[in-house]
């Protein structure tokens, strides 16, 4: 690895960039841990990315070419396709009669630029970008653009393993076992389905949506709370994918005319993953949504929610009660669950003996006892919560609160000395009261069991590396009640879009809350069944910050953008 490195070494020592003494000490260093020179003086910062480009430009007598700093027109784009583009890793340039100047980051690859004349039947020049360059490059001229913003291409394995399949017309053989199982021996195939989830994976996705539509078989990654479409496989192999997916997550594959579940385990390098797999009739045959359910890389932190440090002081207090019921609300996909799962693991001791109830039990936490309830056999959370009861928990976590008999057996367990969590789908805190009265609760149970509810939505985060200054418009500042008085020493931002993010600018997302915490005045107003809007002043007189309110702090942060705040909160408008 050194010695492959020695042309470059010398070209950064002649132009000044690293000395011969440095060089000389990190040397023996490279050798024994076989890493490359130039990396390990990468590593170790003695020398920078820009500088290795330069140095290689040097070499061969190329320019340098700042790819953030020119806008490539479309025609000269088109000159070299997707899947050419991202293979080779090169960036057309420049175009004049009949040659083509490309961008690539190792300009003595010989191979390429020898592929690249065949390909293109173009003479090619060379000009030297750097690797993050033209990764940012390919990412924003070569994307497939979905309905939530630009997002990376697909990876090369599974362009090329859709590709295979596409051109050399594989035929797909599903084969039937005696029991009526499936033998599938066809590797493309498997090989194209691994792509589609590992590549899910590497994009941050948590759901994976395949579509059957008239003409096309669509694949599309959930990223970040956004849609985004991706290279599509062919028509002709849905039947197939489907099969496979079903077989993987021990559905039915002789059953097209009813919904199934399943769910598939697997792994992606290092790191064990789960998905939960829906499978749903529709005209054009069979969809499959799955979400990617990645143990690892759960973070159960309150302060990885997003919570500012008086929010986070409020809620570790509600969570620490020895009883009563705290309330999670809002729409599915708003993080209900994850906070649920936060809230356990930030009170889970050895003297705490905490039982849950799922559906489905998305992860697996360590010294807690779980339940999955499986209406099949008669395990309802109601029947599941009676029979805990008898198992002497401290805290009881139900997944979902859904009929009036969930609703009193918890309300119940709250008032004999159980902690109780549970979520609701209402749009705002105070909302969740009037909730359970409607579904049969007596007010003055909801009065004297609750103790905290909270409302939540989740926003994108602004990519940290690409994050610029920012000056809203004025439609945003007014919508946010902003003003030039009031958002003083703010620090707006907005991601310009890089390879980190995916070209969207953002990357992550965490919450914004309302937190409503049940004093004796609001117990009064609950048990005299008031409206949830007289709730809400009730709360907003004890100084409960609405979802918008919280929002507009994480704005005024540089956390979030201004439109990101009014999507997730356009029902919150006093």
């Amino acid at each position: 690895m050194a010695e492959k490195d020695d042309y470059l070494i010398d070209i950064l020592v002649d132009l000044g960039y690293v000395t011969p003494d440095k060089v000389a000490e990190l040397r023996p260093e490279a050798q024994s841990s076989g890493v490359g020179l130039v990396d390990l003086l990468l590593a170790n910062k003695v020398i920078r990315p820009a500088d290795v480009t330069q140095a290689k430009a040097a070499h061969f007598g190329a320019e340098v070419v700042n790819l953030a700093e020119i806008k490539i027109p479309d025609d000269v784009i088109a000159t070299v396709p997707r899947h050419i583009a991202r293979k080779y890793r090169v960036v057309p340039v420049f175009k004049h009669d009949g040659s083509l100047t490309v961008a690539l980051a190792d300009p003595s690859d010989l191979d390429t630029i020898d592929s690249l004349n065949h390909l293109l039947r173009l003479d090619i020049s060379l000009q030297v970008a750097s690797e993050a360059d033209i990764e940012t490059a390919l990412s924003k001229y070569y994307a497939e653009r979905g309905g939530g913003g630009g997002v990376r291409a697909a990876d090369p394995a599974l362009a090329d393993t859709i590709k295979e399949l596409t051109e050399d017309h594989v035929d797909i053989q599903m084969g039937t076992l005696e029991d009526g199982g499936t033998i599938d021996a066809d590797a493309p195939l498997i090989k194209l389905v691994n792509s589609i989830i590992t590549e899910a994976f590497k994009l941050r996705a948590s759901d994976i949506h395949l579509e059957p539509l008239a003409k096309s078989f669509r694949l599309r990654y959930r990223i970040d709370g956004m849609l985004h479409e991706m290279k599509s496989p062919p028509k002709r192999l849905q039947a197939a994918i489907v099969s496979r997916l079903k077989i993987q997550s021990n559905m039915s594959i002789s059953e097209h005319r009813i919904p199934q579940d399943g769910r598939i385990q697997t792994s992606v390098g290092t790191k064990l993953i789960d998905l939960r797999v829906s499978c749903l009739p529709t005209n054009h045959g069979e969809s499959i949504v799955m979400r990617i359910l990645d143990k690892e890389g759960l973070r159960l932190g309150l302060p990885e929610l997003g919570f500012f440090t008086d929010d986070q002081q409020t809620f570790e207090r509600l969570i620490g009660l020895p009883d009563g019921i705290l309330l999670v609300t809002g729409p599915t996909g708003s993080g209900k669950t994850t906070t649920l799962y936060s809230c356990l693991h930030f009170i889970n001791r050895p003297d705490r003996k905490i039982i849950t109830v799922e559906d489905p039990v998305e992860y697996i936490l360590s010294g807690i006892n779980q339940v999955q309830i499986s209406e099949a056999v008669g395990l309802t959370f109601s029947t599941a919560l009676r029979a805990i009861l008898r198992q002497a928990p401290n805290v009881i976590m139900i997944g979902e609160i859904r009929d009036l008999e969930t609703a009193t057996i918890a309300i119940n367990a709250s008032l004999t000395g159980h902690l109780v969590f549970s979520t609701l789908h209402t749009n705002d805190a105070p909302s969740a009261v009037t909730r359970l009265i409607d579904i049969g609760v007596k007010p003055f149970l909801v009065a004297s069991s609750t103790r905290g509810l909270m409302a939540q939505r989740l926003v994108r985060k602004v990519c940290k590396q690409c994050a610029a200054p920012y000056v809203p418009t004025e439609d945003e500042m007014r919508q946010l009640n902003l003003t030039v008085s009031n958002s003083q020493g703010a620090t707006f931002q907005r991601g310009k879009g890089c390879a980190n993010c995916s070209n969207t600018g953002y990357r992550g997302r965490f919450g914004i809350f309302e937190i409503f915490v049940i004093d004796d005045d609001a117990r009064k107003l609950i048990y005299e069944k008031v409206s949830s809007s007289v709730l809400r002043n009730r709360a907003r007189e004890m100084g409960m910050r609405t979802l918008r309110e919280d929002g507009i702090r994480k704005v005024l942060a540089g956390l979030t953008t201004p439109d990101e705040v009014i999507r997730a909160t356009m029902g919150d408008v006093e």
